[in-house]
């Protein structure tokens, strides 16, 4: 019996730090059967995107003011295109503040030259160096309508010294989709080859999470696989691929910035650092412009706050090929979002996520039902049991092979698995993984309070014991603010302990009396709707196990 405690408690102190581990250590790299034709430059005739730009730093106010505009905006954003470059580098949602404090809406996208310019670029290069083709400092014409929604189209034009033509007609749907059909109209007897590109440029590196179950940079899916490179691998190496489908861009925790290649059409995709990180499309088979006449080609532009209904909304129909991996749904995806969706559907039914949390949290115990019956009746009967076991320990204390043997014949008489009482928290491992996961990925769960001083769910209890969960006038370092929610949970486990059978040996039994104590102060700064999660389900195990205990009696021999 004491080798079996010794486990018991070694168990569930490893789920914890594999819990720790996963969270906080950095994963090894990963090696994968691609990873050398990922970072290798390969052999294409389409030509490169070159970068000579300078790199100045000014204000976002007056990087706007430096060159003429068009204006967008719908019901979901607000911003401008330049005509010097025809980038789109202006772009803030309307619907999203930067804190719960702050009215300041998120702005995602900014001039090249402003200190966290951010762009999106268009167009189409040649091999032929005789060719003049736009440039970011070329200064496009508008014609007709000069102001894009999603009810009416710009146009904007370019034309070089040698009578081509290039022109952009740009249309936006409802919500953050952009649609670009390029044109080259050749008036003269000359014949000449053009290649397509699209090109998202950031001055910097934002402001990351850091958080190693959260990948923060450049992503695309190619040929069915997903690629994510950190901005620190991307400066350190240069990553090309060529591929007949997919999608590439650059994601923020809650955002993403990305290029949709023309469909059915190879192209090459390169995420690179030159003072700058790109991540660029180019397609490797050109378009051949003939004189007089005309080349066309289309491309989108999805520059979107990451919610799961709007991603899986372009990703179907747009038949954007796994689109949906945008959001970091982590290694349990086939868990995660579909619990995402059980969260959601329960938020649209009773108006509260920290009520649909809880909803959920009661459905996974029922499914869980079954098996925790089977644990809590076992360990039902093995406290029952304590008496004749602290009798046979008295027995035998001379004979630990004697003391075994007669403790296999009673758990085996009695029916009971003394391991089984780890099922419970076993079973909760995943389900803790990808309701976290949930909470920290999806902006749905993004600045949405609870009741009381639970304004969002996806950030830590605010409060703190060590002030008296604001009731005496200090604040108290970020260490210590182990809030109300923390402390309920530790609380409902130490009681839920208390129900279980009791180690024999003193040793073990502080080791488990420490345990809620360890788990507060480890969960206390992690989001406030998992800690729910956590504390509601402590309080539906107590009652089915106390239920259960009530209803458990074992007749034993002396």
């Amino acid at each position: 019996m004491d080798t079996r405690n010794v486990i018991a408690a070694i168990s569930l102190s490893a789920a914890v730090i594999i819990l720790y581990s996963l969270f906080f250590q950095p994963p090894p790299k990963k090696i994968d059967q691609s990873s050398t034709e990922k970072n290798k430059i390969e052999n294409s005739d389409a030509p490169s995107l070159e970068q000579k730009e300078k790199i100045i730093k000014i204000s976002r106010e007056e990087a706007l003011s430096q060159s003429k505009r068009i204006q967008f905006e719908n019901q979901s954003i607000v911003g401008s295109i330049s005509l010097k470059g025809a980038s789109i580098d202006d772009l803030t949602f309307k619907d999203y503040n930067v804190s719960l404090d702050s009215t300041k809406k998120v702005n995602l996208l900014s001039p090249r030259d402003s200190e966290d310019g951010y762009i999106i670029e268009s167009g189409f290069i040649t091999t032929d160096k005789n060719v003049d083709i736009p440039d970011p400092g070329s200064v496009w014409s508008v014609v007709g309508n000069d102001k894009l929604t999603d009810q009416s189209s710009v146009k904007l034009t370019w034309v070089n010294d040698q009578g081509i033509t290039f022109e952009k007609e740009i249309t936006l749907d409802d919500k953050f989709l952009f649609t670009i059909k390029q044109k080259v109209i050749n008036t003269t007897d000359k014949k000449y080859d053009f290649y397509s590109y699209g090109q998202i440029i950031r001055n910097k590196a934002p402001d990351i999470t850091n958080f190693y179950i959260l990948h923060e940079g450049l992503i695309a899916t190619l040929d069915d696989e997903l690629y994510e490179e950190d901005y620190d691998d991307i400066q350190e190496k240069k990553f090309t691929k060529t591929s007949q489908k997919g999608w590439l861009g650059i994601g923020d925790k809650y955002w993403i910035t990305s290029l949709i290649p023309p469909k059915g059409k190879e192209f090459k995709t390169t995420f690179d650092y030159k003072n700058k990180f790109r991540a660029n499309f180019v397609a490797t088979e050109p378009l051949e412009l003939n004189e007089n006449s005309s080349i066309e080609d289309r491309m989108q532009v999805i520059v979107a706050a990451k919610r799961v209904d709007v991603i899986d909304g372009y990703a179907d129909s747009l038949k954007i090929d796994k689109f949906d991996l945008t959001i970091d749904w982590g290694f349990l995806y086939w868990f995660t979002k579909p619990l995402f969706h059980a969260i959601d559907y329960f938020f649209k039914l009773l108006g509260n996520y920290g009520l649909a949390i809880i909803a959920v949290t009661i459905c996974i115990r029922l499914a869980f039902f079954p098996l925790a019956n089977f644990s809590f009746r076992s360990m039902a009967k093995m406290k029952v049991l304590q008496p004749e076991m602290a009798r046979l320990k008295e027995l035998h204390k001379n004979d630990k092979m004697k003391l075994q043997q007669e403790m296999m014949a009673l758990y085996k008489k009695e029916k009971v698995n003394p391991m089984s009482g780890c099922l419970p928290i076993l079973v909760q491992i995943p389900v803790f993984f990808a309701l976290y996961k949930v909470l920290f990925v999806t902006i749905e769960m993004r600045q949405m309070p609870f009741y009381g001083w639970i304004q969002d769910l996806s950030e830590r209890d605010p409060t703190s014991i060590f002030n008296l969960f604001g009731l005496l006038p200090y604040d108290v370092p970020s260490f210590l603010v182990i809030g109300a929610w923390p402390v309920a949970m530790g609380v409902s486990m130490f009681i839920q302990q208390k129900l279980n059978p009791a180690p024999p040996d003193p040793i073990q039994a502080k080791i488990f009396m420490f345990f809620p104590l360890f788990l507060t102060v480890i969960l206390a700064p992690f989001p406030a709707g998992l800690v729910i999660y956590w504390t509601v389900n402590n309080i539906l195990t107590m009652a089915q196990q106390v239920f259960i205990m009530k209803r458990t009696t074992v007749k034993t021999t002396t």
